[in-house]
């Protein structure tokens, strides 16, 4: 944001840092953070970050929840002001321009990620599983016998900065347990989502934006 547009939210929210965090969360509901993740991401200094996280956790804005010995932050969905943060700081976003986003998942920030395995991936989901939730981090459909994809899992776990829970099928392997509505598979589908790659379709059909 410009610090011409800044300026006023400061001033309501009386830090810079803060409003940078309510900011980050609101636009980012559905996902969690780390403080060193946190720093980078709105460019303040970690002590800065700290104070303000442990000031909007105390009157229950901000949640914390720890895995893998990290300590991730996010909205408190449930606070009685949350859709009003929502409303001030969320993105206004309407619903083809989701499923547009979805659509070109191949563009941006995956471009460099996925075009070292382009030939050997057929498609990617990338659900939204909280740190403690049972379930998949991640769907890979491709051919595995080189272990390319294997490999390749562990450069996606660092762009995302935390452990992964991933699978790999084969693409027949994947449609057939489709098909024929394997559990597994279908409990995979039903997940929130936050990344698709899906040039083919093998994904999208069953997945509802």
């Amino acid at each position: 944001m410009s610090k011409e547009n800044n300026t006023p939210i400061e001033k309501l929210f009386g830090s810079k840092t803060r409003a940078k965090l309510l900011e980050l969360f609101f636009e980012n509901t559905t996902k969690s953070y780390y403080v060193r993740e946190i720093t980078r991401v709105i460019e303040e200094q970690i002590n800065s970050v700290r104070r303000e996280l442990m000031n909007l956790e105390s009157i229950g804005i901000v949640r914390n929840e720890t895995y893998d010995n990290k300590v991730y932050y996010s909205a408190n969905m449930k606070h009685p002001y949350a859709h009003a943060f929502q409303e001030i700081f969320g993105r206004k976003v309407t619903p083809a321009k989701v499923q547009e986003v979805r659509q070109a998942a191949t563009k941006g920030a995956w471009d460099d990620y996925i075009r070292p395995v382009a030939k050997y991936l057929r498609a990617m989901m990338i659900t939204n599983r909280l740190p403690g939730q049972d379930g998949v981090d991640m769907l890979l459909v491709g051919d595995d016998r080189t272990k390319k994809l294997t490999r390749w899992a562990e450069v996606v776990e660092k762009k995302r900065g935390k452990p992964m829970n991933y699978v790999i099928m084969g693409r027949d392997d994947f449609l057939y347990r489709k098909s024929v509505r394997d559990r597994f598979v279908l409990e995979i589908l039903e997940m929130e989502m936050t990344d698709l790659y899906d040039p083919e379709g093998i994904i999208r059909n069953e997945v509802e934006y």
